[in-house]
């Protein structure tokens, strides 16, 4: 008898109704072994999936027993190809009364975000200009071969190889720069090239690892200044970060360091040290015991590159030397630009806001320049950074549901037609300036249009600034120097509540 013939003949199947639950029932399954999440509205148990899942279960594990929404548009680029793996880890949808986001997050402001991701489309800033990236790149290789000129011509006694280490370690920060662009996807509309070039400029010409640097960044992207969840505020101890760590540490008595004067040995083993000794031994060993041999291959490249153009002029043990005080000299760089924007911000436990907003509360901003532009990769627009990957994915997989509609902050933004120029603040109906400006970072992920080029962040922050300014969501915006200054009051009085809870609590 075939299938259904119990039912009688013209009968149709009728499929079991789908299981529904409630917000307080998917949130008691986040523990490392009983995972579920919610996407669209559908509930997912992806216990035994997480161990499988390409971007690692860390990312996906992080948004246990949450609605991973925005998340998973943000890092999957084919929502159709993924949904295949989906289907089978189905086992429900929430209940009709409950609502989309969890915790009580603010719909309002999801909405409005929706409709500001909506405008940037139609403002066309998520294209990207190639020949801007063309010449970063040129840029970069300019620089290789004016310092290796240096050493030639000049030979090698002391200034010209300073001279060429400095060129080196500027050539270095720009490239990281650059494979930054290229591992967000934001340059070219295939995700294919973009990883083809990313491993390129991040292997060949900075001799690390793509896949080591999606692992830590995305997990950053997706829970940014959360403890326990972004890699980026593990400090192995060496710091102590925010208000709640240092109060922690000086409650449960642990003094690894003496922590009320980590603002005056960051400057001799964070800027100093980050790359040249634990990010370098970190990503070759990382390559190595996950046997990520394409990755190791690129690298290879870099080395064999530089010690084929150094050691005639110094040796093999003077390339090496020459390599380190490199590494030295870039580590600064980097450690300063990539922690004004975040060691300065609220850095705490899980607090499961809304997406935008908890986003805001990690990031910050500094003042616009030709020259912070290049010296911080544009990085100067973090809170544009971040949040621009999550409007590219939702332009590129908007809701489908019915009752999703533009909110009225659509009304306060330009038309939908691509203007000759972006309005400012105060224009169009926008709020004026004077909203508070917050921090932070969102997945940037593959999407069917590039993720936001660097390029356009100037552009889309007005309409950010005004978002915020409706919410009542500070936007902060910092001079250079003062956003520097910052990092290192901000590790003072987090060593000064550490000190106070060690002594008193």
């Amino acid at each position: 008898m075939g299938k259904g013939g119990n039912q009688g003949e013209g009968t149709p199947e009728r499929e079991a109704p789908m299981p529904t639950f409630s917000w307080e029932e998917i949130q008691k399954h986040n523990l490392r072994t009983d995972k579920w999440l919610v996407i669209d509205r559908k509930v997912y148990n992806i216990t035994k999936w997480s161990s499988r899942h390409p971007g690692g279960h860390r990312v996906i594990g992080h948004y246990a027993g949450e609605d991973a929404t925005d998340a998973f548009r943000a890092f999957h680029r084919d929502l159709d190809f993924v949904g295949k793996f989906m289907k089978p880890l189905l086992i429900g949808e929430l209940a009709p009364e409950e609502p989309s986001q969890d915790r009580g997050k603010n719909s309002q402001v999801t909405e409005d975000f929706r409709a500001l991701r909506k405008t940037a489309e139609d403002m066309s800033l998520f294209k990207s200009s190639h020949l801007f990236f063309l010449l970063l790149l040129a840029h970069i290789i300019v620089m290789e071969s004016v310092a290796w000129f240096t050493v030639f011509y000049f030979g090698n006694g002391w200034i010209p190889t300073i001279i060429a280490a400095f060129v080196l370690a500027t050539s270095q920060a720009q490239a990281g720069w650059l494979q930054h662009d290229y591992g967000h996807l934001s340059v070219y509309r295939k995700s294919t090239w973009n990883h083809i070039v990313h491993k390129f400029i991040i292997g060949h010409l900075k001799g690390a690892s793509a896949n080591w640097w999606n692992h830590r960044h995305f997990q950053h992207h997706a829970k940014p200044n959360i403890f326990h969840k972004d890699p980026d505020v593990n400090m192995l101890h060496v710091f102590v970060l925010g208000k709640w760590q240092p109060i922690e540490y000086g409650k449960k008595k642990l003094k690894y360091l003496p922590y009320n004067h980590q603002h005056e040995y960051f400057f001799l083993i964070g800027p100093p040290l980050l790359i040249p000794m634990y990010f370098q031994y970190q990503i070759i060993m990382t390559m190595i015991v996950r046997k990520d041999w394409v990755d190791l291959a690129w690298a290879v490249s870099y080395y064999a590159r530089f010690f084929i153009t150094y050691t005639p002029f110094y040796g093999v043990l003077g390339a090496l030397l020459l390599l380190n005080f490199i590494r030295f000299l870039e580590s600064h760089w980097f450690v300063w630009v990539t922690q004004m924007n975040h060691i300065v911000m609220e850095i705490d436990r899980e607090s499961y806001r809304d997406w935008f907003s908890s986003q805001l509360a990690a990031t910050c901003n500094v003042e616009q320049s030709f020259f912070n532009d290049w010296f911080s990769g544009h990085l100067n627009f973090q809170i544009e950074h971040q949040k621009t990957d999550i409007l590219s994915l939702a332009i590129q997989y908007p809701s489908s549901r019915p009752e999703h509609k533009l909110s009225p902050v659509h009304k306060h933004l330009p038309p939908q037609r691509a203007p000759t120029h972006l309005p400012t603040a105060g224009a169009q109906g926008l709020p004026g300036p004077g909203a508070p400006e917050s921090p932070h970072c969102l997945p940037h992920a593959p999407s069917l249009f590039p993720t936001m080029p660097r390029h356009n962040f100037h552009k889309i922050a007005p309409l950010v600034k005004s978002l915020c300014a409706k919410h009542g969501i500070e936007y902060q915006e910092k001079p250079l120097l003062r956003a520097l200054q910052d990092i290192i009051r901000s590790l003072k009085k987090s060593g000064e509540l550490w000190l106070d809870a060690y002594l008193h609590k």
